[in-house]
């Protein structure tokens, strides 16, 4: 098994969708926030993840939107570790960081604007 079969090249798209699926489970996210021309033109897909890839390693920025119900600074811990452990166990890569940005807090029977 020692033979060097190719290469394997994950996509950003992929890494960003594990992270936000990942983050969007954690209770206490309400929901993701939508970043720059997301903002501007109503984009609801995709939002709330930047990820870049350095020196094959992943480091990642999380834009979420809490309940007021949770501890922030608990919330923001446990997303940290699900993320890094989801990413590392789902492709491999190991993660850099994983900052999360608590933009906005809405009430627990809020709905999405």
């Amino acid at each position: 098994m020692g033979q060097k079969l190719g290469t394997v090249v994950i996509s950003p798209a992929v890494l960003s969708m594990i992270a936000r699926l990942t983050t969007q489970s954690v209770p206490g996210v309400a929901r993701m926030a939508r970043l720059g021309m997301q903002r501007l033109f109503g984009s609801r897909r995709g939002g709330g993840v930047k990820v870049q890839v350095v020196d094959d390693m992943v480091a990642v920025d999380l834009y979420i939107i809490a309940k007021s119900s949770v501890s922030m600074l608990e919330l923001s811990r446990e997303i940290q570790c699900k993320v890094t452990r989801a990413i590392h166990e789902i492709v491999g890569m190991p993660v850099r960081e994983v900052n999360v940005h608590i933009v906005d807090v809405t009430e627990e029977g809020a709905r999405a604007p």
